[in-house]
């Protein structure tokens, strides 16, 4: 047995074309159909029954012997060519050589078919027609190509548009053209493939090789014929028609000449059972000669002329099941189908309409604005069985005729007899309903719900736009589903139903009262209903409600969502931008989410809700009371409550409470166990007593902001001993005079904000650098303060351990001088741990100074800008990386040993640039310099300090001279 594995890549190149030999050809041996022209040599492997390999293959053929992997003592030979040629050539070819007694033609032979495929002889339709071609031929070999090929245009993606007709016989062997590649593949696996392609495709895919294109042309795939919108003549039609006699879909929809072409179809198409057209002019003889097509079950034509627009167009047919006729013009038609199951003569022009379907249930007239009351009557009578009916859009049916209707139909279960005006529904009883849609019937009124409370098995009603009704009083036992939208002048809804499970009332603006009863519905959202002032729910599975813009609603809503009432599951309530409400009172042991924004005329607030996660309070910028006891809130924000002035709140899993801004609050009792931060900024009532009580109920606080409550004194801030787990404390903008408090409570404290403490002394930060107080402080912010050169000096000599300090706007701070006389001994600097230095708008630094004897070693950080009076700065820091010079205009001095230094920051500063030149060049990894607005460095000149300092990246100059 000899095996050839053949795989194909993209395209093949022209130059390997022509190095192809003939005998490279004669090498690759495939189960193709050959001329008698053959070798002798190709004749031989074709009728080789032994297996036995040829000697002169390439080497991308290799040899099992036997027992090597092989059965029954074969040898098996295996070609792995691979062709990357996209043409499909002879490069690449499966030979299947026939065991034994094995026929190859008989093993080989597939089916006659009729398909859409060329022979070898066959020419591309993308190229120019010979002008001197006969017109039978272009016909034969062009029928459908015209038509395939500008619908691949259409596709937006080229197609090579070869379409053939092939004849296969036993007896006949035609030579492989060379640009086909066999593609050796079963035909069941080929057929499953190709049943997934689109007609299109299957045009493709006829193009890789002779199999290929047979198994594309099967007439399984071809069984619908889709010519909608295509310009296909009729010669085109009839040769297609000719191919494939088993087609059973057509759709000429939009096809020139419909006529001549449908009647091509209905002649030669006898299985033919779904027929769509339209866009055109259909005569009688089409109506008359459907008996003919005695397979057809459906029918759809849209958009046409039936007739001559006089005669009545007639119908029959004894198999047909489905029948369209929308948007169509016709004076009169009459439909005589036993087997009928649905009609749809949607927006038609008929005046009369004749039925005899005695098996029809669905029947759709819907905008068939000229048939008569007394003609839809005599049609939907004349159907007994019919169970969904389309109507809307018929301003003509009345009263009367939905009464007959009733009566005769006695199967009914959907009615759609929306945009009817003249309907009431006065003694009209439809007891089978299931779907009733009423949109904008003017004629519906509150009367109207006496005959529709009998539809007792009514599951959807929708009565949008319904303009006249003013109260619905339904109980309905299987109701499910209603609609009440842009209703102006209804006010009134009760409605008792156990399966309620969805209700839609939305721009109702007259709408007062709502009563509902349902043990299903779970959602229930009553948005903008501004007149909404009395809500009454009975709905033990109801979990979700959204009142959003009911301005009208009071107080007296919190009892409709509180324990004991009809909604015991409900977990998320909005209540947005209500602003009627003044005192809200939620007692609930289900309720997990509240949505109070925009509800600006609250002043008190109780929630007893132990399992509510998540509340908003946005813009209630007039809260004055609030009472959390218990929640189960984890976050609070309480700091857009500017009038809350008492407080209480007990949350077991709270870990975040802000109180920033509520300038007003005094009394606050705050029992949160779990509580880890607390922001209180701005509360200037804040007394000691409330603090003392929340450190003592919330021992877990680490981090804790005072800034800017001057009410809090030493008492306050000995209470802080009992938050041991205390390591970020914010006392800026405070009035305190002295910080042994602090130090005495706070032990584990690690971050320290005094900002615009003004009121501090000299000496109130001696204990730091003299006594050990703070042992694990690492952050210090003295910003805008009053302290004296010498304790700053002191600060930053002795308190080795801080790692960030802040100095911003520090008036009495003079030079920042670390310089040791030659005679003190290096190694008797302790090494500081500061690591970021912040001295911004010093307004009287004039020089500073960092040598390497100082043992700054950790700096990476430092910040002088806006310093206006710096004029020398001369640091030696070997792993500084940030240096910011920025706005200070008078620096003249500027020398750097900072190996490791990558930002460098000197916009406006009035330097010469010969001086940074010098400072940069001893920066090696200096990667970031901005020189904007330097008036002594010139933009023209960056190319100097490139090269004082290759490892530059950025260099932020001014685009012009200054």
């Amino acid at each position: 047995m000899k095996i050839w594995c053949c795989l194909c890549f993209g395209e093949e190149e022209e130059e390997y074309k022509k190095r192809e030999t003939m005998g490279e050809r004669k090498g690759i041996l495939g189960n193709l159909d050959f001329d008698e022209g053959k070798s002798e040599e190709i004749r031989h492997d074709e009728e080789l029954g032994s297996g036995k390999p040829r000697d002169e293959d390439d080497g991308g053929k290799f040899r099992l012997q036997p027992g090597e992997g092989t059965s029954r003592g074969s040898n098996v030979d295996v070609n792995l060519n691979l062709s990357l040629g996209g043409d499909p050539s002879s490069s690449s070819a499966a030979a299947v050589l026939e065991r034994d007694g094995l026929d190859r033609d008989s093993h080989s032979k597939r089916p006659k078919v009729h398909s859409l495929a060329l022979d070898c002889d066959s020419f591309l339709l993308s190229m120019p027609f010979q002008e001197n071609m006969s017109d039978e031929y272009e016909r034969m070999h062009n029928s459908l190509g015209n038509y395939l090929c500008s619908a691949s245009e259409d596709e937006g993606s080229p197609l090579m548009s070869n379409i053939w007709r092939m004849e296969e016989d036993e007896n006949v062997q035609e030579e492989m053209d060379d640009r086909e590649i066999r593609m050796d593949l079963t035909d069941d696996l080929l057929h499953m493939v190709f049943s997934f392609l689109g007609h299109i495709d299957l045009c493709r895919a006829a193009e890789v090789c002779r199999q290929w294109r047979m198994a594309s042309a099967h007439e399984d795939f071809w069984r619908i014929l889709n010519f909608e919108n295509r310009n296909i003549s009729p010669l085109q039609f009839e040769d297609m028609c000719h191919r494939y006699p088993n087609a059973t879909q057509v759709n000429i929809n939009g096809s020139p000449a419909i006529h001549t072409l449908v009647m091509q179809a209905i002649s030669s198409l006898r299985n033919l059972e779904f027929l769509t057209l339209g866009k055109g002019q259909l005569g009688e003889t089409f109506f008359q000669a459907l008996t003919d097509c005695t397979m057809l079950k459906s029918l759809i034509v849209t958009d046409a002329i039936l007739g001559n627009g006089i005669q009545e167009i007639p119908i029959y047919h004894d198999t047909l099941r489905h029948i369209q006729i929308v948007k169509c013009r016709v004076v009169r038609i009459s439909v005589r189908c036993p087997q009928l199951l649905t009609l749809s003569l949607k927006r038609s022009s008929m005046a009369h309409a004749v039925l005899n379907c005695p098996l029809l249930n669905d029947l759709d007239i819907a905008s068939c604005h000229k048939l008569l009351d007394a003609a839809i009557r005599s049609a939907v009578t004349s159907c007994p069985l019919v169970e969904s009916l389309d109507m809307s859009n018929c301003s003509c049916v009345s009263d009367e005729t939905l009464r007959e209707i009733s009566l005769t139909c006695a199967n009914l279960h959907i009615l759609n007899a929306s945009y009817c005006p003249n309907i009431s529904l006065e003694s009209v009883r439809l007891p089978m309903l299931t779907v009733l849609k009423l949109h904008s019937c003017e004629g519906i009124t509150s009367a109207s719900m006496a005959a529709i409370s009998h539809s007792y098995m009514l599951e959807v009603l929708e009565l949008d736009n319904c303009s006249l009704l003013t109260s619905v009083f339904l109980d309905l036992p299987r109701l499910q589903n209603i609609r009440l939208v842009h209703c102006r002048k209804f006010v009134d809804l009760r409605l008792r139903s156990a399966v309620l499970s969805s209700i839609k009332v939305s721009n109702c603006p007259s709408l007062q009262r709502i009563n509902i009863v349902s043990n299903s519905l779970q959602k229930l959202v009553l948005q903008k209903q501004e007149s909404l002032t009395s809500l009454e729910l009975q709905c033990q599975r109801l979990q979700e409600v959204d009142l959003t813009d009911c301005e009208s609603l009071t107080n007296s809503i919190c009892e409709v969502f509180s324990d004991g009432s009809g909604c015991p599951m409900l977990k998320s309530l909005i209540l947005d931008n209500c602003e009627s409400l003044t005192e809200v009172e939620f007692c609930s042991n289900s309720l997990t989410s509240l949505s109070l924004a925009g509800c600006r005329a609250i002043t008190s607030l109780e929630l007893t809700c132990p399992y509510l996660e998540q509340v908003s309070l946005d813009g209630c910028d007039h809260l004055e009371r609030a009472t959390f006891s218990p929640v189960g809130l984890r976050s609070l924000n309480l700091g857009i409550c500017p009038k809350l002035n008492s407080l209480k709140i007990e949350a077991p899993t709270m870990v975040l409470l802000e109180l920033k801004g509520c300038g007003v609050l005094s009394e606050a009792l705050i029992n949160c166990p779990l509580l880890t931060s607390l922001d209180a900024s701005f509360c200037s009532q804040l007394k000691d007593d409330c603090l003392s009580a929340t450190a003592a109920s919330c021992p877990l606080i680490d981090s804790l902001i005072l800034m800017s409550c001057p009410s809090v004194g030493p008492d306050g801030l000995l209470s802080l001993r009992w938050l041991p787990n205390l390591t970020s404390l914010d006392l800026s903008y405070t009035f305190l005079t002295n910080l042994q408090p602090v130090f005495d409570s706070c032990l584990q404290l690690k971050v320290l904000k005094l900002q615009a403490c003004k009121y501090l002394t000299d000496t109130s930060l001696e204990p730091l650098y003299k006594d050990g107080a703070l042992p694990t402080l690492r952050e210090l912010d003295l910003s805008y303060g009053s302290l004296c050169q010498a304790s700053i000096e002191e600060l930053l000599a002795c308190c080795t351990h801080l790692t960030h300090v802040s100095l911003n706007g520090c008036v009495n701070m003079h030079d920042l001088n670390w310089s040791f006389s030659t005679s003190q001994d290096e190694q008797q600097q302790p090494e500081r741990l500061l690591q970021n230095l912040n001295c911004v708008g010093c307004p009287n630094v004039k020089k500073v100074l960092i040598p390497s004897v100082a043992r700054f070693t950790h700096l990476s950080s430092l910040n002088i800008s806006l310093s206006a009076n710096l004029k020398e700065v001369d640091v030696a820091c070997c792993n500084l990386c940030f240096l910011n010079l920025s706005n200070c205009s008078s620096l003249e001095i500027l020398k750097l040993d900072c190996p490791r230094l990558t930002s460098l920051f000197l916009q406006s500063c009035n330097i010469s640039e010969e001086a940074v030149e010098s400072a940069i060049s001893h920066c090696n990894m200096l990667e970031t310099l901005d020189v904007r607005f330097c008036q002594k460095i010139s933009p023209s000149s960056m190319g100097r300090l490139r090269a004082a300092c290759p490892s530059l990246k950025r260099i932020f100059s001014s685009l012009v001279p200054i």
